[in-house]
């Protein structure tokens, strides 16, 4: 387990829009090339979602923590897990972490329905750059640089708790053990978000020195474009504002979602800030590899806000009444833990916001907060992996041929693992999935 000062100043890209506009792999441009989907047709579909709800989705932390959409959520995942592997659950929308300045919910309430289009990302930070100066630009870039190289090993921390989820899965649990620990999955797992909760603090320190440099004509202009309405922005393209060439991808993606963040942040609120999606939480089962994939490489493309439900809803159909128990069964252990997630996240947005109103925020705090999340999330990821593990012993060879067809992936290969969207090839080394399991000595269980 990886141990760090509290006090070490060291980030990670919430690099929102990556896994939309990265360069596909042999595996992805065959998908594409066998049921790549135009553009007109999502426009097709959204429509029909809209109609299926009766008007426009309606999103808030009380639709995210729901009973329904929880179920839905988990059961994509336990789909995505099922009919999945190792490399597919390791890939994460970079999106979801540091994700403190309300992004996400600018994406998820836009009126122009573009939030989940690699476009939404590229126009707001291409607006944000454009009005910047140097020295302000130079913030960012500094920033870039001091936080992308913390980006691969917040990525690489995901995968040992990923190879034990797995092993649970197929029954490779250690000779003599009981099966995962709890304790262990929920302590590694506040390892990771306080990790998050100091990279978040430190783009929020730079966030408020920039805007509190903002000229007037800096305020009147971002005053102009609404905050989760795509069609008051200017089309302005980001990549005429990128990083001289040379420099390290990961700097300039970096670079680009501070300036997306900025805004989101800036104009937003508390609320925004707090909000999460359903998925949000539990990202260990490749629910994001299934749902995003048929999107890797395309400027132009609208992800369905039915997928996640629909699939979810099949999965469901498919199992039998004993193995679709153990499933809906999660809501109800994971709703207490989700209600304090509100109120975590809620505290941790609301002292990272002292920054926007030049004052300084209380760093121990914070990652003592980030802390107590990650544990939460450790504790409903748990009950998720065990759940699948049951309903994986008992599936029939009927029900797993219906359950890789549901999953519709069969043009698209995983690497061996993902750095958020971007592929890894060769070998991993060796993953220390042995630290969440009960050793045989243990004969307390849980």
């Amino acid at each position: 387990m990886i141990v760090r000062s509290h006090r070490l100043r060291i980030g990670l890209l919430a690099l929102v829009g990556l896994c939309l506009v990265t360069p596909p792999t042999d595996g992805q441009q065959r998908g594409r090339e066998r049921r790549g989907r135009p553009p007109q047709r999502d426009r097709k579909e959204r429509r029909i979602d809209r109609e299926r709800r009766g008007g426009p989705q309606r999103y808030s932390i009380e639709q995210a923590i729901s009973d329904q959409a929880q179920l839905h959520t988990i059961a994509f995942s336990g789909l995505a897990f099922i009919t999945g592997d190792f490399g597919a659950a390791t890939f994460l929308p970079p999106g979801k972490v540091c994700d403190f300045f309300g992004f996400q919910y600018m994406r998820d309430i836009d009126a122009a329905e573009k939030g989940h289009n690699p476009m939404f990302l590229n126009r707001v930070a291409g607006n944000v750059l454009q009005i910047l100066t140097d020295e302000q630009q130079a913030k960012f870039e500094s920033l870039a640089h001091e936080q992308a190289g913390q980006f691969d090993e917040l990525a690489r921390m995901r995968w040992p708790l990923i190879g034990a989820f797995y092993r649970e899965l197929n029954g490779e649990i250690p000779s003599g053990s009981k099966g995962l620990n709890k304790k262990a999955v929920i302590r590694y797992v506040g390892d990771i978000f306080a990790f998050d909760a100091e990279l978040s603090y430190r783009r929020a320190e730079i966030f408020g020195q920039v805007v509190a440099s903002f000229t007037p004509e800096q305020k009147a202009y971002l005053a102009k474009m609404k905050f989760g309405d795509f069609s008051t922005w200017p089309d302005v393209d980001a990549r005429a504002h990128r990083l001289p060439r040379g420099t390290e991808k990961l700097v300039n993606v970096a670079y680009m979602t501070y300036a997306s963040e900025l805004f989101s942040w800036y104009a937003g609120s508390i609320e925004a800030d707090t909000y999460f999606c359903p998925e949000r939480h539990g990202t260990y089962f490749g629910g994001f590899f299934m749902k995003d994939m048929p999107a890797m490489g395309k400027r132009d493309y609208d992800i369905s806000t039915s997928v996640t439900g629909d699939g979810g809803r099949e999965f469901l159909r498919v199992l039998d009444e004993r193995q679709r128990a153990h499933v809906t069964a999660i809501p109800d252990e994971r709703r207490k833990a989700l209600r304090e997630m509100v109120n975590v996240r809620r505290a941790i947005a609301t002292e990272l916001r002292r920054f926007l109103d030049g004052k300084s925020a209380d760093e121990e705090k914070i990652l003592a907060l980030g802390r107590r999340y990650g544990e939460l999330d450790g504790e409903i990821s748990y009950y998720c992996a065990a759940a699948f593990a049951q309903v994986n012993r008992t599936l029939t060879e009927e029900q797993r041929t219906a359950l890789v067809k549901l999953r519709d992936l069969d043009e698209y290969d995983s690497a061996p693992a993902y750095i958020y969207s971007r592929p890894v090839r060769g070998a991993l080394g060796p993953l220390d999935s042995g630290q969440f399991f009960f050793t045989p000595a243990d004969t307390k269980g849980e």
